[in-house]
């Protein structure tokens, strides 16, 4: 039997996502949203952590997103308005006092604070209680096994659509794709091992993974920067200005949206890095890096440059070029 605390539901919950809505919990009651816009933000923000599909035994860094829905509304009965109220108050502010079920912190920590797009997490809240959301082939009989006889997922069946992709689909596929194997190994690593030890894995595994996944999807993936850390990862001319204008429109509070060149025969896409609270662990002010770690830093990288950033910045791009089909 598989065996996790379903409070890292709300500990590792969406590994990018603190809102930045204004005020929009007013009557969540009466929430409106697009349920294929919604699935679509779940997917590219939450399933780096919380992926259906993922073994729980193979190193699994946060638990499936529908363990949210048997703890908080199957088992506990929140209706739509608390649901969606209390996931929105804990993302803004997920702090370990404001926790539900503690004993998962000692297992994935407290989540870091991530941006996400105006209302996006109350889209995601609300389409997972009117829904039904993937789950792991493992979930249920695991969920069941822990006292919850007979359990069956709320919410209505979701009938997705089929639509044609467009080049930003395929290239933020790319990228998202690349940043979950990234993400996982790195963040796996922090957690067993401790900061210096993902430092290491950083500078000898990060660019090969990234080739391999180039390999994978038949396309050059590179995440640069105007303030490397590898050389190898130093921003061209093209590049800082999309980092200039991402800057920008972060800045501004605009959706950011990938941008995308067309070719004659290839496409070249760009899509932003952010920080959040767990980068600033190697990437913060001289106040948020421990010394070890940062002699650490300086050990693996003479020459790094990419420090001294706050939460919800851009510290780099995915640049990204890959065939037209």
């Amino acid at each position: 039997m598989y065996k996790f605390s379903i409070f890292s539901v709300f500990v590792f919950f969406f590994i990018s996502c603190n809102s930045k809505q204004e005020s929009t919990l007013q009557d969540v009651t009466q929430f409106n949203y697009n349920p294929f816009e919604a699935k679509e933000l779940m997917e590219k923000h939450c399933y780096l952590c919380h992926s259906p599909i993922a073994d729980e035994m193979e190193g699994r860094i946060a638990p499936p997103m529908v363990a949210i829905k048997a703890r908080y509304i199957d088992k506990e009965g929140y209706n739509r308005e608390e649901f969606i109220k209390y996931v929105s108050e804990f993302i803004e502010n997920p702090t370990e006092d404001r926790a539900l079920l503690y004993g998962a912190v000692k297992r994935f920590q407290v989540m870091p604070k991530q941006t996400f797009p105006d209302s996006a997490v109350l889209k995601i809240a609300a389409y997972m209680f009117d829904y039904k959301i993937e789950e792991p082939t493992w979930f249920k009989e695991h969920w069941q096994g822990h006292g919850n006889d007979n359990w069956e997922q709320s919410g209505k069946e979701f009938v997705s659509k089929e639509k044609e992709k467009t080049f930003a689909d395929i290239g933020l596929e790319y990228a998202l794709g690349t940043k979950k194997v990234l993400g996982k190994n790195l963040m796996g690593t922090i957690q067993k091992e401790g900061t210096e030890k993902a430092l290491a894995f950083c500078n000898h595994e990060a660019i090969p993974l990234t080739d391999s996944m180039s390999v994978h999807y038949n396309a050059k993936i590179k995440r640069v920067s105007d303030k490397n850390r590898n050389p190898n990862n130093r921003a061209n001319e093209e590049e800082l200005i999309y980092i200039e204008q991402f800057k920008k429109d972060l800045a501004e509070k605009k959706e950011v949206k990938p941008i995308v060149v067309e070719g004659a025969e290839q496409v070249h896409f760009y899509y932003p890095i952010e920080t959040n609270t767990m980068c600033l662990q190697c990437h913060g002010k001289s106040e948020n890096i421990k010394p070890e770690v940062s002699k650490k830093i300086k050990e693996l990288y003479p020459n790094d440059l990419a420090v001294g950033y706050g939460e919800n910045e851009v510290r780099g791009i995915w640049s990204i070029v890959f065939d037209k089909k």
